[in-house]
């Protein structure tokens, strides 16, 4: 699927299913939102209840922008994040 885009206060924001998958799925995904370039890069990541489709791309497409902002003010910084590559 491809990335959605979205822009926040001036920052275009690309945004991706994580693909990250808990044992919840089905019924929680993730979504990663990447803005910048190489050292100015800077990844968050979020995890949603989708509403109606339990397919993770599906059921990102059937967010609208505004739905996206939301879930980007709940976000972290994905310094901690397994979906970011974290490890413990």
């Amino acid at each position: 699927m491809p990335a959605r885009v979205i822009s926040i206060e001036g920052r275009v924001w690309h945004v991706y299913p994580s693909g990250f998958l808990t044992q919840s799925v089905g019924d929680e995904f993730g979504l990663i939102f990447v803005t910048g370039h190489d050292d100015s890069r800077e990844v968050r990541v979020t995890r949603y209840s989708p509403t109606s489709a339990r397919a993770r791309e599906q059921s990102m497409a059937e967010l609208d922008d505004r739905a996206l902002i939301t879930l980007f003010g709940t976000s972290q910084s994905s310094a901690r994040s397994p979906e970011a590559g974290y490890r413990a």
